[in-house]
């Protein structure tokens, strides 16, 4: 079957009965234009948008022809009355990491606390619900509609969602374009299909056109001192877990000192004296028993009371009087020691501070992995720049190429970071909220970081957050963790105080760290079966959301041995088809499927002579 748009080509007339070909005529028709900041201005007149569509591919430009500068708010790439019933499925990602959308086209909801639009106080026009990057729509009949943005390069690009109608809109922040000169805005992607994962390939494709990957190799695996001992971790804290993970944890690499190690926001070459110790030394101690040290910071942001704060007030994002903005003036303010200001990374003196700041960590402190949290403050809005020309985006991505120009050859993650505009810029994504120990929080942040699970090794690795396995939920919550980590794939940290941990518990830690990151992982439209293979080997991660007791069967070719991928224990031989007894409430299981016994064993082609234990 040709996809949509080739049909719709080749046929020239789009299907009334395919909402697919239906919304692409539209799109291709629909009304298009610039929002001025002045539209009565006569300098508007020779401002004209240009758009090319090529296959699913829309690329757009605006032209200043006239001989005067003209500021611009808003571009409306399309407006169209969808047609989609009220029962449509939706799924659209946020600016921000912190946000995401779901629900139906009738009833959305926020699947996570921290929204755009409260928490952050993005503005979003009235009637609609914006998305940023990527909208997918999937009705109760016919194909799922996949809308994104291949591009973020300087502006963002987003999706109002109306119950009739939906907008594509690039954001162009009410600057000016002067004459003689023309804007690229961002490539717009549009395509429809039966089968979610492959439209998800396709705009992840599309996207790593414009901005490719920055490094290869596997995902990390390591240690992080947040939730076992949050912004309280000391240098002995950190040395006991580093012994652990030397002597019974090889399968582990990074040891992340998460927080707390600083006196201020901003002062990141200082140590408070709560760590107990020289965090440069710690660092230089980890190198030496050859694990990777790696170390939190957030980059864009200082307290009033931190030296670079009280040093550089100039380096800073600026209000509308000329003054540092503070955050909470136009959003969420910072979780600790706040309010926070934001550096501007369009300021020369700023990007070489990131330089010198990431170059110092990496080669004189041995620094191999860097966790930059509260990006989202390098794209603030409602502020204004050094380089009055830019906008947020170009912001940011300036101060994080900077950054990545200090950091070397050092491992990259995000977090809490906007997302299309972090695209080529990172090695790893958070793609949740942060985890709690609690069945609520696992199933939580489990569903975010499934419904972003394409990302992951196509635009970066995913960073599901951290394992949580020690005492405190229940057996079965901590196994349904601990499977739909293994589901959602990525990095693989542990979270918990190691020494603590038991034997079983740090069992399962090795399992989760041994599953070659670049497994291929598909899962059933409820999120209950996933298939996790690669060369050699197959996992069924099965879980039960609910609270009632499930069976879940798992379907095979042949004959194939079973067993418990958290004990080893063998389940036995099966033979195209395995349902254990079903899963209690709230839990989950991994189920290893191997080859069956060789031909010349008895077990070897015929049912098994004891049924598969239950």
């Amino acid at each position: 079957m040709l996809p949509f748009f080739l049909f719709a080509l080749t046929q020239g007339i789009a299907p009334v009965a395919d909402p697919a070909a239906r919304l692409l005529a539209a799109m291709k028709t629909s009304p298009s234009g610039i929002v001025f900041v002045d539209p009565s201005a006569p300098a508007t007149k020779k401002v004209h948008l240009v758009r090319q569509w090529q296959g699913p591919y829309c690329r757009f430009q605006i032209n200043n022809a006239g001989d005067e500068p003209v500021r611009i708010r808003e571009v409306l790439l399309f407006e169209v009355e969808h047609a989609l019933p009220a029962a449509t499925k939706v799924h659209g990602e946020g600016f921000q990491m912190l946000s995401q959308t779901g629900g139906t086209i009738g009833a959305l909801e926020d699947l996570e606390q921290f929204t755009d639009r409260g928490h952050y106080r993005l503005p979003e026009p009235e009637g609609f619900r914006s998305m940023h990057g990527e909208l997918e729509l999937a009705p109760p009949t016919g194909r799922r509609l996949l809308f994104g943005y291949a591009s973020c390069k300087r502006f963002d690009g987003r999706f109002d969602l109306a119950p009739t109608l939906l907008r594509g809109v690039i954001d162009t922040e009410g600057l000016a374009i002067e004459p003689g000169t023309s804007w690229e805005l961002e490539e717009l992607f549009f395509d429809a299909g039966d089968d979610s994962g492959a439209l998800e390939e396709h705009l992840a494709k599309a996207i790593v056109k414009h901005h490719p990957r920055t490094l290869a190799g596997p995902a990390p695996t390591g240690w992080c001192s947040w939730y076992a001992f949050g912004a309280k971790v000391t240098a002995k804290d950190v040395q006991a877990n580093v012994a652990v993970m030397k002597r019974e944890l090889p399968e582990l690499d990074y040891v992340q000192i998460d927080d707390g190690y600083q006196p201020h926001m901003g002062d990141w070459l200082d140590t408070g004296p709560a760590f107990g110790g020289d965090v440069k030394n710690v660092l230089a101690e980890i190198t030496r028993t050859k694990l990777k040290p790696a170390l939190w910071l957030a980059p864009f942001v200082a307290d009033a009371d931190s030296k670079l704060f009280r040093a550089h007030p100039d380096w800073f994002v600026q209000d509308a009087d000329g003054k540092p903005l503070r955050s909470d003036t136009v959003g969420f303010g910072g979780w600790r020691l706040g309010p926070w200001y934001c550096l501007d990374g369009t300021h020369p003196a700023v990007q070489a501070h990131f330089e010198q700041l990431f170059g110092t960590l990496r080669e004189k402190w041995g620094v191999a992995y860097f966790k930059l949290d509260a990006l989202y403050w390098g794209a603030i809005h409602g502020g204004r720049f050094h380089d009055p020309s830019a906008t947020r985006i170009e912001a940011y991505r300036r101060g994080m190429e900077a950054i990545r120009r200090g950091a070397g050859d050092a491992f990259v993650l995000g977090c809490n970071q906007p997302m299309w505009a972090s695209l080529g810029l990172i090695d790893g994504a958070r793609t949740s909220m942060d985890v709690e120990r609690s069945f609520a929080a696992f199933a939580r942040t489990g569903k975010q970081n499934l419904l972003r699970r394409w990302m992951d090794g196509r635009l970066w690795w995913n960073d599901p957050d951290c394992a949580l396995l020690a005492p405190g939920p229940s057996e079965d919550e901590v196994s349904f963790h601990a499977a739909l980590l293994a589901a959602n794939g990525g990095m693989i940290l542990s979270g918990d105080d190691l020494a603590k941990l038991p034997p079983a518990r740090r069992a399962m830690l090795k399992k989760l760290a041994t599953i070659p990151s670049d497994a291929q992982r598909t899962s059933d439209a409820r999120f209950e079966h996933h298939v996790i293979a690669w060369e050699g080997g197959e996992l069924h991660a099965l879980l039960n959301w609910g609270d009632a007791p499930l069976a879940i069967p798992i379907n095979f070719e042949g004959t194939r041995q079973l067993r418990d991928a958290w004990t080893g224990a063998e389940i036995g031989l099966a033979r195209g088809r395995y349902t254990g007894a079903p899963l209690p409430p709230r839990s989950g299981r991994l189920i290893e499927l191997r080859a069956a016994p060789s031909p010349s064993k008895p077990e070897a082609g015929a049912p098994p002579r004891t049924p598969p234990k239950q």
